[in-house]
């Protein structure tokens, strides 16, 4: 696409260059810039896009978006806006032709069960006979195809881009995890979406957001970008606190989901069992029995939403209970981990404290014996959270083995003095092991049987974050190996 085309709505603040140059791709790290491409200075929080330009320029730039003063070679267009990060959104979504307008856009947000809510919708869809995209913190999928994820919700090229391939792959629609940082980044700027859900909120991200108020005011945005459509909807749960903060900011009707509450569509009869949830589904003109694989109330919560987008989408509730009652679960959600032990292993991304109290909740249901705990905190993220995480494994366990998640740029040994006095509020019962193989390693041989080991806050990542290195580390790996050795 010519630059001039591309930067029609841009709202420049000044050009200096030719723009009757063709654009082969926009880039925003100076690492992937090829020849022919755009590429576009952000301002993040680590370093600054304006300081590679150089570095772009000699792999092959040969336009720069920025918006501050730079000087670049005669041979290369500069082009200056007041902010990058939506003149970025806003050129991506154009350079790939708007695919978001092509497709049918589902956009989940809040704190727990994203992930699980989007794949059981993407289920449900294809149960239908619809072709999905999915996006979210484990992968993005096109179909049965299955492509890299690095963060939950793409920047707007790397979106725009997966988008514009799911419609080339025929996709009818795409269903997408939205997190906040996406909503205040602009990444998601330039999409179209179908329908918005909201699934929770608790305490998350306050190392980025200044407070609850601020983090509920960037989730909300999603619902605020549904265009006025009779097409269109929202979807909330009703049983949360923050629902209405989510309905008021919609401009199109907005459904509601409850167990608890009173909603359109309503969870009764709830049964939770070891080996899934059962529960009557009441939908406008109807119910029907569900009989899920999947356990925890929450997975009742996250079934309902996904079985009334199914449901608005006008498909037939026989063909989403067919769709639900055949999943067997999703990865590193809630997930059992079997090497012929007599005690019984589960790994689960809970990473919060609201997520961590919800999955030892669930585990306490079906508990013969003892549960014990492995778990830590991220490093170079919220540390008012830490506390409380480590009140919600106390109060939840019988035995607590504290150790390290992905500690990042922090000193381990300190993330683990900031979770103990939590700790310590419920019970003395608890171990420190920084090494977090070591820890599993430990929690494993302490175990006997009919225990319940929960292994939390990873999920189903396959590294560990340690001074900048990704190093290799699955939690399930680790456990089928130390098992394995017995």
């Amino acid at each position: 696409m010519f630059l001039e085309e591309l930067i029609k709505d841009a709202n420049p603040i000044e050009i200096c260059g030719d723009t009757k140059k063709d654009i082969k791709g926009i880039k925003y790290d100076s690492r992937n810039v090829t020849a022919g491409d755009l590429f576009v200075c952000v301002t993040g929080f680590k370093t600054d896009g304006h300081l590679y330009v150089h570095s772009a320029v000699k792999n092959g730039a040969i336009a720069i978006l920025a918006e501050k003063d730079l000087e670049v070679p005669q041979n290369v267009t500069l082009i200056k806006v007041a902010d990058t990060r939506v003149a970025m959104a806003d050129l991506a979504a154009r350079f790939y032709g708007n695919p978001s307008s092509k497709l049918k856009l589902i956009g989940v947000t809040g704190t727990n069960g994203k992930t699980t809510t989007t794949h059981l919708i993407k289920k449900i869809l294809e149960e239908a006979g619809y072709t999905v995209g999915l996006l979210g913190t484990i992968s993005n999928m096109i179909g049965n195809e299955v492509l890299p994820a690095e963060r939950t919700t793409p920047e707007a090229p790397d979106l725009q881009f997966l988008l514009h391939k799911m419609v080339n792959k025929g996709a009818h629609y795409a269903v997408m995890e939205v997190s906040s940082h996406a909503l205040q980044l602009y990444r998601v700027r330039g999409c179209k979406f179908r329908s918005a859900v909201f699934t929770n909120i608790s305490q998350d991200h306050l190392d980025f957001h200044e407070s609850m108020e601020e983090y509920v005011d960037e989730k909300k945005k999603l619902f605020a970008m549904l265009s006025s459509s009779s097409e269109n909807y929202g979807l909330v749960n009703n049983d949360d606190l923050y629902h209405q903060h989510f309905e008021e900011a919609s401009k199109v009707p907005v459904f509601k989901y409850a167990v608890d509450g009173s909603g359109d569509f309503k969870a009764q009869e709830v049964d939770v069992k070891p080996q899934g949830v059962s529960y009557t589904a009441f939908y406008p003109g109807g119910k029907i029995s569900l009989n899920l694989k999947l356990t925890g109330l929450f997975s009742v919560y996250n079934s309902l939403a996904a079985f009334a987008v199914g449901f608005k989408e006008g498909i037939a509730p026989e063909i989403i209970k067919k769709a639900l009652e055949n999943i067997t679960g999703v990865p590193g959600r809630f997930e059992k981990v079997e090497c012929n032990q007599d005690f019984t292993v589960i790994v689960d991304y809970a990473h919060t404290p609201d997520s961590l109290k919800n999955v030892l909740e669930t585990a306490k249901d079906f508990a013969k014996r003892r549960i014990i705990t492995v778990f830590g905190c991220g490093g170079d993220r919220d540390r008012t959270k830490r506390p409380l995480m480590g009140e919600a494994a106390a109060l939840n366990s019988d035995i607590c083995v504290v150790t390290s998640d992905n500690p990042r740029s922090e000193d381990p040994e300190a993330i683990i003095e900031d979770i103990i006095p939590g700790v310590k509020k419920h019970t003395n019962s608890f171990k420190i092991e920084v090494d977090r193989k070591k820890a599993i390693k430990l929690a494993l041989e302490m175990a006997q049987k009919n225990d319940i080991v929960i292994i939390a806050g990873k999920g189903h990542e396959t590294y560990q974050e340690i001074n900048g290195k990704k190093l290799p580390f699955d939690d399930k790996e680790v456990v089928k190996s130390i098992l394995s050795e017995r």
